[in-house]
């Protein structure tokens, strides 16, 4: 990645970032996508913590990357209501809500997290 396109990528996750934070009763819903691996996180920004967690990265699931990102959406889902959470603050990072991101957020909204 040139050094212009890293700039601007990480411009746009400040700009995202400055206008969302997470509490204990609605965290940050946190997701990561590279070229190989989905990651999911609740975070309370309050506390500094993070409350729960998903990965692609131990192996867990089978199918294109689409199929693991709805896969980790409905398990971060199941995760957030182990833990009572009903409601969430979306944080796409620098990606466009397309794709991977988007068959995440649906999947989550499908097992009743409010997005």
């Amino acid at each position: 990645m040139s050094t212009t396109a890293l700039l601007a990528k990480t411009q746009r996750r400040r700009r995202t970032r400055a206008k969302i934070a997470g509490t204990a009763t609605r965290p940050r819903l946190n997701v990561h996508i590279s070229n190989k691996h989905i990651t999911a996180q609740l975070i309370d920004d309050e506390a500094g913590k993070t409350l729960s967690a998903v990965s692609t990265v131990r192996g867990a699931t089978k199918g294109n990357l689409t199929e693991q990102a709805t896969w980790i959406g409905e398990k971060i889902a199941e995760l957030a209501a182990t833990k009572k959470i009903k409601a969430v603050v979306f944080d796409r990072g620098s990606r466009i809500y397309h794709g991977r991101l988007h068959a995440l957020a649906e999947a989550a909204r499908a097992k009743g997290l409010e997005l």
